[in-house]
C-alpha cells in the first residue's frame, strides 16, 4: 500500500525506451487482463504506434494482440481522466499505468488523488525513465514499498 494512503496501491517501475516499457510491462498486463482487472494507460506520449509495432513481433495470438491495443496507449489524458474519474465515481477497481517525466507522473498523480474516493481500490503504477532518474533511482525507490519488474511486482527491500 502507499504510504500515504490506504485506499489505493501504489508501484514503481523504470524503463529505458517506450520499447522496454511495452517488453517490460506486457506480461503483467496480460495477466491482469486474464483476471479481469480494469486498465488504464497515462502515458506523456503517444505510445500507440510502437505497441503495434511491437505485438508484431510477439508470438500472441491476434485476439490477444487486439484486446492489448484496445487499451489506448494514446496520449488522450482528458478522455482518460473522464473514464478514471467515472469508474472512481462508481467505485470500480482499477490498475493505472502513469509513464512519463517526473513531474508528468506527480501532476498526474494528484488530479487522480482529486477524485479519489475514501474507499476506491486502485493500483497505480508510476513508470519511470532510467534516462531522467539517473542517480536518483534509490531516492525515487523510497516512496515504494513494491516495483514492478518483467517478472511482475516484486518487494523493494
Amino acid at each position: 500500500m502507499n504510504k500515504n494512503k490506504d485506499t489505493k496501491e501504489k508501484l514503481c517501475a523504470f524503463y529505458a525506451s517506450d520499447y522496454h516499457f511495452e517488453m517490460m510491462s506486457l506480461p503483467y498486463i496480460d495477466e491482469k487482463m486474464k483476471e479481469q482487472e480494469e486498465i488504464i494507460i497515462l502515458t506523456e506520449n503517444d505510445l500507440e504506434e510502437t505497441m503495434e509495432t511491437f505485438l508484431t513481433k510477439t508470438n500472441l495470438a491476434e485476439e490477444k494482440k487486439k484486446q492489448i491495443l484496445k487499451l489506448n496507449w494514446k496520449n488522450n489524458d482528458i478522455e482518460k481522466f473522464e473514464t478514471i474519474k467515472e469508474k472512481l465515481k462508481r467505485q470500480k477497481d482499477m490498475i493505472i499505468f502513469i509513464k512519463g517525466k517526473e513531474s508528468y507522473i506527480k501532476n498526474t498523480n494528484e488530479k487522480i488523488e482529486k477524485w479519489e474516493a475514501k474507499d476506491s481500490n486502485i493500483k497505480i503504477i508510476d513508470c519511470y525513465s532510467i534516462e531522467e532518474i539517473g542517480e536518483n533511482l534509490d531516492e525515487v525507490m523510497e516512496n515504494y514499498k513494491k516495483v514492478l519488474k518483467t517478472s511482475g511486482e516484486k518487494e523493494i527491500i
